[in-house]
């Protein structure tokens, strides 16, 4: 077996050739690794039902996000088709002008390197991985947990395959097959060849990650998100987008987890919110004034709900006294993944998304839309909740660094 340096040395050898190709290669490449993967469907299936037998003890919320179904399959595909089709992101002029003194200077996006990215359940992460990195150019080496390995080896040798007959080095994509906590370490002290970590994950992965290596790292934190019912909501609309927002996939980062109610319409909208959520099996937390509306089936929240991330069917509600108050509740406790209004007055909206301070703040809609497909944006790595180099949905263009370049005729400095 490879050693985890001797993989991240050929992951950069394999960068310094994918930085010299086009574009259209790269997007070539990543059309024909949707074919592979569709060819390798009955393979891929097999050994995601090895992996869920070999563990018969996840929850079912991981085992669900573990499982490969017929709709997450054809995500997978889709995808890798998207990434292809999507603008090629490196090479661009991100600023340019002519000084007086004759100097052409532009900026452009350039690839990041080597990216790595360590990751737990999702099979499909393994393959938005690979595309957002190498449709912007980047070597990328996946670290997915021991539970997916089976089904992560089947989708990395087929990208692995088509990058070769499509002209990329093999390497640009690399899965570690070890499953022991000593090859994430070993992973972490290889500064020399890695430009970025990203780590997809629990906070406990993201902090061990922060904290363990020098290379810098994309921080994806808790999605501790918010929807806050304005006084003038529409109760028809805050039903649809507050069920939605929690109920479509409850185990996902930007799944509603505190509804917050403002108390001028809590007497008209929340009974009717909290049937729809009860009716779709959510168990309700509130603050006392929210019980007294809802009654004894609404159990006490407690001062540590308001920072849980449930990633399952419990939702917190407290009903606030104004707008102000709803923000000052988010800011406290929020995560600054997405966060929500659902309001008819105009000025509302804008106070909430100016003063919200969230990677994705939304208005009238669902949290579940804060992400790459639902932004334009194809295939994402994470969602990004610091504030350096990027932040929010992180797709190929966040990938990119860039470079200047300087153009004279003899240009000398005064």
């Amino acid at each position: 077996m490879n050693t985890i340096e001797e993989m991240c040395g050929r992951a950069k050898a394999a960068y310094q050739i994918l930085r010299s190709l086009s574009g259209k290669c790269r997007a070539q490449a990543l059309d024909r690794m949707a074919g592979k993967v569709l060819a390798r469907r009955e393979a891929i299936f097999a050994a995601n039902a090895a992996d869920l037998a070999a563990a018969p003890e996840l929850t079912p919320a991981f085992r669900k996000r573990l499982q490969i179904t017929d709709k997450v399959f054809d995500y997978i595909v889709d995808r890798l088709r998207e990434a292809a089709a999507l603008p090629d992101p490196v090479g661009r002029v991100l600023e340019g002008r002519t000084m007086p003194s004759g100097l052409q200077v532009r900026k452009v996006s350039v690839p990041m390197g080597v990216v790595a990215i360590i990751y737990e359940a999702r099979p499909n992460v393994t393959t938005d991985a690979a595309a957002v990195a190498l449709k912007s150019g980047n070597a990328v080496i996946l670290k997915g947990g021991s539970e997916s390995l089976r089904t992560n080896r089947v989708l990395a040798e087929a990208m692995r395959e088509a990058a070769a007959e499509a002209g990329l080095p093999a390497d640009c994509v690399q899965l570690v097959e070890r499953t022991d906590h000593g090859a994430v370490a070993e992973l972490l002290k290889q500064e020399q060849f890695i430009d970025l970590i990203i780590p997809r994950g629990g906070k406990g992965l993201i902090k061990a990650v922060s904290e363990g290596t020098r290379i810098p790292v994309l921080k994806h934190y808790d999605g501790i998100c918010h929807q806050y019912i304005a006084e003038d909501a529409d109760t028809e609309m805050a039903v649809k987008v507050v069920v939605n927002s929690k109920c479509q996939r409850v185990e996902v980062c930007n799944a509603l987890e505190t509804l917050l109610v403002d108390s001028k319409s809590a007497a008209r909208i929340l009974p009717a919110v909290a049937a729809a959520l009860r009716e779709k099996g959510v168990e309700l937390r509130g603050c006392p004034e929210t019980r007294a509306v809802l009654g004894e089936d609404c159990a006490e929240a407690t001062e540590e709900d308001w920072r849980t991330e449930y990633l399952a069917p419990i939702l917190s509600i407290r009903i606030v006294h104004g707008i102000e108050e709803a923000m000052e509740h988010i800011a406290r406790y929020g995560s600054g993944h997405t966060d929500g209004i659902i309001t008819s007055s105009l000025a509302l909206a804008e106070r909430f998304t100016a003063c919200v301070d969230s990677a994705s703040v939304l208005v009238n809609a669902s949290t579940r839309l804060s992400g790459g497909g639902d932004y334009g944006m194809g295939a994402v790595v994470g969602i990004s909740t610091g504030k350096l180099h990027a932040r929010g949905p992180v797709g190929p263009a966040e990938l990119c660094s860039s470079k200047w370049i300087a153009v004279g005729d003899g240009t000398l400095r005064a």
